[in-house]
């Protein structure tokens, strides 16, 4: 299999990280491509209509993409347990808050790189941000104890998206305002996968 990335993008960083926890990263080649909204890679339009990454080149059927999609079909094949069904939902619904804060982020990359500054729009960037604070107030505030105990893609999730927060937006202080959740991804960041698969 082959699997569509940058290794800037948090939505990758999630699926790449999965690969080497739960052992697959010899099943599958990871091709790195350049592709923009703008200028959309034609193998990722092959890939996924919508233009986006990752996307997951099958050898047996059709081209899987969205990152969640991917890392279901990737927790299952290797029977990982990363989405336990004791705590499926919860585990679903921290991923995709986290999902949420990486969606807005990189919106404001976005709005940085392809619009002039006389073009971007003040409210719409700081309806962005106030999604990135309504969600990491959440996580901090309801679904710190799922960030506990054994690996999930909620943590994963995460990880990843707080990751991306320091990678681009470097002077946004979360910690200061989520020191526990900052504690807590200081002992994740060290895993070795997350190591492994850091933004440069």
């Amino acid at each position: 299999m082959q699997l569509l990335i940058a290794p800037a993008s948090p939505f990758v960083r999630k699926v790449r990280i999965l690969l080497r926890e739960t052992g697959q990263l010899g099943d599958v080649t990871e091709v790195s491509v350049s592709t923009t909204p703008i200028a959309p890679d034609p193998r990722v339009v092959a890939a996924n209509p919508v233009g986006k990454i990752p996307a997951l080149l099958r050898d047996d059927g059709p081209a899987l993409h969205d990152s969640r999609v991917i890392t279901r079909f990737l927790d299952d094949r290797a029977g990982a347990g990363l989405y336990p069904k004791a705590r499926l939902w919860d585990v679903l619904t921290l991923e995709a808050t986290a999902d949420g804060i990486m969606e807005s982020a990189v919106l404001l990359v976005y709005e940085g790189r392809f619009r002039t500054p006389e073009a971007q729009s003040q409210p719409w960037i700081e309806g962005q941000w106030a999604r990135i604070t309504r969600s990491l107030t959440t996580i901090s505030e309801v679904w710190t104890p799922l960030l506990a105990g054994p690996l999930h893609m909620g943590q994963i999730g995460t990880a990843c998206a707080l990751g991306y927060l320091d990678f681009r937006q470097p002077t946004y202080d979360w910690r200061s305002t989520h020191p526990a959740l900052g504690t807590w991804f200081a002992g994740f960041n060290a895993r070795q996968s997350m190591v492994d698969t850091a933004p440069v």
